[in-house]
């Protein structure tokens, strides 16, 4: 029980016990009681040295009820803070009244040692309330006593409570509030006049957002940060990008007047207040400082775990491990921060080996309204920022008026995520000046609300009547303030209106991204050497299939490390398995890092993998890849069990850093479709909308073996609808060996695309997907594979496919000896090889059917973008077998699927199942039964 529970259970009889087993070991007790304990022997001596007690005094009972006071300030303060500039705050029982904690004005002038616990000493209650009032029921509302570390715990009362948290800023200082406040006021205002009815998504209400970006930057950069990463929605990002990022205003007028459309650009381009900047500037205390603003969409929170992935990238590789260097900043809108789950799954990477960032600055822009939705209808929690509450990260609440209320705040949380690397929030109160956007009436829906708004002084009219008042400027001061800047904005609109067109200043090829460049569809056709010497290759695969003597595996995995070490030693034949992990091996060797995350990835969700072994005698790892000399760094982290997040997350580590293979695994493929935002907005349109290029890889499971409509289809279907402009590569290899060269071909190009590859499953452990040595040393990447067993004299039928259906076909062709069906497979669905395909028709020049063979039913898999390329073709005309159409992917009946896979088979062949069906389905069921688990 802690002392709070005392307190409030009245156990005299307890604190009395409590209180002799402190004057016999001041150590026994806890720490609060010490000090209490030292205050109150203190003052009963100074006040009655020779009194003679027998029970608990009055005084004693009294001094318990002012500690109750002090924690009850501490715990719940934040709820009767004056932080809501434009609306009455929501009434909470019990209050702060004093009988609340069983005291009475008539105590107001006894002096408590209680005063001990806020650093008053022995004081009047009077002076131990205002004390509490100033610290906790002002501009700042302070959520923290939740944090289970009593040293952190310590460490805010301490620096709160010694300043009451209230800034103590220099007239210097207030000044250059004031000016990045008259920055983000007066521009707000000139776009509102000079662009009429124009879509901005201002600022206006929240422009003290400015001046506490611009705090956090200063303050940072004395902190010893280098750069900062930084997410936000739309709202307010046209405000950050020019005063805070220090975009030239003329740029962002020539997008007012559409001036940066190029017709000649390959890039679609996007919104002006969806865009991204990067920049260096220069602190007031002379340090330089590197900012990056992500682009986003408005999917609002989608850019956090890419935020987050950037920063942790650049972190391994810029800064070496040092998270003190760089620190991320979240913007959020109060609606989006309750509403969006990402939020949370991104809270969760962040104290995860695989994802830790070293603590992000959260900064939550409330307006107290979503679109039209009125906060009481937009959560359950009491506040927009109760989710942080999940990971013990400390809160701030502060009105959104008092400027330098804010900018204190924003340096305590910058100090403390230097010192203990985690997250912190700050909730601003303020309020949204017009509608959703600037053509929106919010009157419709809050009326009340925006009566009360259209009365209210912006934050640059309040802090400049605060400076007058308290004589740090004068009204001439002020006044050439807001002229000199309006009259900068005229003279670049001015200009802007002379020009005919401005180049875009976005550089994508910047950093480490120098030496590549934006790939034409040409490109993705020229052969790459991705062969590797047979001794290299050799000596890299006894690395890592020979175990350490000396440690204790598992049984089975030193029987598969032995099956592993004779695929080198002495067959020279791969399995799948061995193809990945040679690929990883070579690159690393290379000079590529690699980085693998994903749920279950180290072992592998279909126990293939194990690139990471657990000891049987302990929990320690054991790592093969380490063991490579002179290597780059190989990295794989089972991830926590979100798609969207991790995802999100790594798509952001291979943004920051194009020369390492960042691979993102899903435990099924047929999960990933819980990040279809990160698919749709980032990895499939980034490169059109932001010029930003992406090497992300992402491994996806696929194929029917009876495991059901969540077990078996990747959704082939939804990412070839994504595919234009070369945007992305999608592919299904067939071959350990062509699996190999896809993914060093990733690395080895001069160029980067994102590249979803769909993996096998039962067939990483079947005997006819395998590959010999000379493939890996001798071969490439091929998008096509052709048939070498068919006679092209006599092929009257082509059977096109790709993935696990391959084999299946295979079998048949082989056991009833067809020569004249030849089976081609198409590894690299796009870019589609149409020139090879093309060549493939001229080849069996005598078949006079050409077929598409898939697995998945018609509607879905590969077949409704081969039909729009290739049906009713002059050339080639493809018709398709396949299961019929459907509306889940998969039956999740084996029966069924056995028999719907036979049919798929027998009629690619033109062979009737008959009777045959039912002893093979049954066979086929069995053999199927458990592929995989959840």
């Amino acid at each position: 029980m802690d002392r709070l529970n005392y307190i409030n259970s009245g156990n005299a009889a307890y604190i009395d016990s409590l209180y002799e087993d402190y004057k016999k070991d001041p150590e026994s007790v806890d720490f609060g009681w010490q000090k209490f304990f030292e205050g109150f022997d203190f003052g009963r001596d100074a006040q009655a040295p020779a009194a003679q007690n027998t029970g608990t005094p009055e005084h004693f009972l009294k001094e318990i009820n002012v500690l109750n006071m002090i924690d009850g300030y501490r715990t719940r303060g934040h709820l009767f803070t004056k932080t809501n500039p434009v609306r009455e705050r929501r009434k909470y029982f019990p209050g702060k009244e004093l009988e609340t904690f069983g005291l009475s004005d008539a105590d107001m002038d006894t002096v408590f040692n209680a005063g001990v616990e806020v650093g008053l000493g022995p004081a009047k209650l009077r002076d131990i309330r205002q004390l509490l009032e100033d610290t906790y029921c002002q501009s700042i509302g302070a959520e923290y006593r939740y944090i289970r570390n009593p040293i952190k715990i310590k460490w805010f009362e301490d620096r709160m409570e010694s300043k009451r948290n209230t800034a103590s800023f220099k007239v210097e200082e207030k000044k250059l509030m004031l000016n990045k406040l008259n920055e983000a006021v007066v521009f707000e205002n000139f776009l509102g006049t000079k662009f009429l009815g124009q879509k901005r998504f201002s600022l206006e209400g929240a422009e003290a957002l400015i001046p506490a970006l611009d705090s956090v930057i200063e303050n940072g950069s004395e902190l010893g940060i280098e750069e900062f990463v930084i997410g936000m929605a739309h709202r307010g990002r046209l405000n950050v990008l020019t005063n805070i990022m220090e975009k030239p205003y003329k740029e962002v007028f020539l997008e007012f007047e559409g001036k940066n459309f190029d017709e000649d650009t390959p890039f679609g381009g996007d919104v002006k207040y969806h865009l991204g900047y990067s920049t260096d500037v220069v602190t007031v205390g002379g340090k330089k400082v590197h900012l990056s603003l992500c682009p986003n969409p408005s999917h609002l929170e989608a850019v956090d775990p890419v935020v987050e992935g950037l920063t942790r990238s650049k972190v391994d590789f810029k800064y070496k491990g040092d998270h003190a260097k760089i620190a991320p900043i979240l913007i959020h809108g109060d609606a989006s921060v309750a509403g969006q789950g990402i939020v949370y799954e991104v809270l969760q990477m962040e104290k995860l080996d695989g994802y830790r960032t070293g603590g992000t600055i959260h900064i939550v822009i409330n307006n107290q309204i979503g679109f039209t939705t009125n906060f009481k209808d937009a959560r359950s929690s009491t506040y927009c920022t109760d989710v942080a509450k999940t990971v013990l990260s400390p809160v701030f609440h502060v009105n959104g008026d008092d400027v330098e209320a804010l900018a204190y705040v924003v340096n305590l949380a910058m100090e403390y995520r230097q010192v203990f690397h985690e997250d912190v929030f700050i909730d601003i109160l303020c309020y949204r000046r017009y509608g959703h956007n600037e053509a929106d009436e919010p009157k419709f829906t809050q009326p009340l609300l925006y009566k009360a708004i259209e009365a209210h002084p912006n934050p640059l009219e309040i802090y400049k009547q605060k400076l007058l008042s308290e004589g740090s400027i004068n009204e001439t001061y002020a006044a050439e303030l807001e002229k000199t800047f309006r009259a900068e904005l005229q003279q670049k609109l001015d200009e802007s209106k002379a020009e005919d067109r401005f180049t875009d200043t976005i550089q994508m090829f910047e950093g480490a991204w120098h030496g590549l460049h934006i790939a034409s569809t040409r490109e993705f056709f020229t052969p790459i050497d991705t062969a590797v010497a047979k001794e290299e290759l050799l000596a890299i695969g006894k690395k890592l299939t020979v175990l350490p003597s000396g440690k204790e595996f598992f049984k089975k995995i030193e029987k598969l490390f032995e099956e592993r070490n004779k695929m080198v030693t002495q067959t020279h034949v791969f399995d799948w398995a061995m193809g990945e992990l040679l690929a990883y091996g070579t690159l690393l060797k290379e000079g590529h890092p690699v980085r693998l995350s994903g749920e279950d990835v180290k072992r592998g969700t279909f126990s293939h993998r194990h690139a990471v072994l657990t000891l049987v005698d302990s929990e320690d790892e054991y790592t093969p890849f380490d063991t490579i000399e002179d290597s780059a760094k190989f990295s794989i982290y089972n991830s926590l069990l979100s798609e969207y997040g991790v995802l999100g997350f790594e798509y952001g580590y291979a943004l920051a850093n194009p020369n390492a293979l960042t691979i993102w695994e899903a435990q099924f493929g047929d999960f990933f479709n819980g990040a279809q935002i990160i698919v749709d907005q980032y990895i499939a349109s980034a490169e059109t909308k932001w010029q930003r290029g992406n090497g992300l890889v992402m491994l996806l499971p696929h194929g029917y073996e009876g495991q059901g409509p969540e077990h078996s289809s990747a959704r082939v279907e939804r990412f070839l609808e994504l595919c234009a402009d070369s945007n992305i590569q999608v592919a299904n290899c067939t071959t350990p060996a062509n699996f190999f060269h896809i993914l060093r071909r990733q690395m080895l190009r001069d160029f980067r695309k994102p590249l979803i590859i769909f993996t096998p499953k039962s067939l990483l452990r079947s005997p006819k997907c395998v590959s010999k040595l000379e493939e890996f040393t001798e071969g490439k990447f091929h998008e096509l594979i052709d048939d070498t067993y068919a006679d092209p004299k006599k092929v009257k039928r082509v059977l096109l496919c790709t993935g696990k259906i391959y084999y299946d076909l295979l079998e048949k062709q082989q056991v009833d000896k067809r020569k004249d069906v030849a089976i081609v497979r198409i590894e690299q669905l796009y870019p589609t090889p149409v020139v090879q395909i093309l060549k493939i028709k001229a080849k069996y020049n005598k078949a006079t059917e050409f077929f598409w063979v898939q697995e998945e039913p018609e509607n879905m898999g590969a077949w409704p973008y081969i039909c729009r390329k290739f049906h009713n073709d002059k050339v080639i005309n493809l018709n398709v077998i396949s299961r019929h159409e459907g509306s889940s992917t998969a039956t999740g009946f084996a029966k069924q699927h056995a028999a719907q896979q036979l049919h798929i088979v027998s009629k690619a062949f033109e062979a009737p199942a008959g009777k045959a069906v039912k002893a093979a389905v049954k066979q086929t069921a069995e053999k199927m039964a458990n592929v995989g688990a959840d």
